[in-house]
């Protein structure tokens, strides 16, 4: 018997709170397990390829980042699919008490610390990175120095702690001379599992010597 389409959509509802519910229970055992607590059970948790397979539908299908972002996210695309446009900066779109404005500008100046499906987010409203943060002729390099900044601190991490199962919340601060650098080891690791296929065999084989769990 088909369900009519209101019931449909309160069924689609509740089976995609119940996924997130899930995989947010997986993430909170993950972190547990990674703090060396034993006995942590795997019921309920939903699986990473459940997850991966969410994720390609919907990148945001269940954001590891904080609500007010993706608050202000929601009402970008709504202002967008309206037929507004973004301004430059602060004070001229309030929405819902939101400075639209002040937060996409925010974006496009912290764009390499958001995570990808953040950036693909943002991309889809038409917010792209600032200039001084936009692909240059050298970008190549720039791609390079920033994964080998992220090997650094994994191999730090796993030097003082002797394993790489790093909770996803987690920050490595690393230290060049008298520069300290502050690295989101764990949503790297996370995000770098997720595109493990287009890895290069030499950047794969640096993080299996580190015992990295694909």
């Amino acid at each position: 018997m088909a369900h009519p389409p209101e019931a449909s959509n309160q069924l689609a509802g509740l089976w995609l709170k119940n996924q997130r519910a899930a995989a947010r229970k997986a993430a909170e055992n993950a972190e547990r397990r990674a703090a060396g607590e034993s006995g942590v059970a795997y019921a309920g948790e939903l699986s990473e390829a459940h997850r991966d397979a969410l994720a390609d539908l919907d990148p945001g299908w269940c954001p590891v980042w904080e609500i007010g972002w993706q608050r202000c996210y929601r009402l970008v695309l709504a202002h967008r699919k309206a037929g507004g446009s973004i301004p430059p900066g602060p004070g001229e779109l309030i929405v819902q008490g939101e400075d639209l404005g002040a937060w996409a500008a925010a974006q496009r100046t912290a764009w390499d610390k958001l995570t990808p499906a953040q950036q693909w987010l943002l991309e889809t409203t038409g917010i792209e990175p600032a200039d001084d943060a936009a692909p240059a002729p050298s970008a190549p390099r720039s791609q390079d120095a920033r994964w080998t900044a992220n090997l650094a601190a994994a191999r730090q991490f796993h030097a003082r702690e002797g394993h790489l199962q790093v909770p996803r919340q987690h920050v490595e601060t690393t230290t060049d001379g008298e520069e300290q650098t502050a690295v989101k080891l764990g949503a790297w690791l996370d995000n770098t599992r997720r595109r493990a296929a287009k890895l290069t065999a030499d950047r794969r084989s640096a993080l299996d010597d580190l015992g990295m769990r694909w």
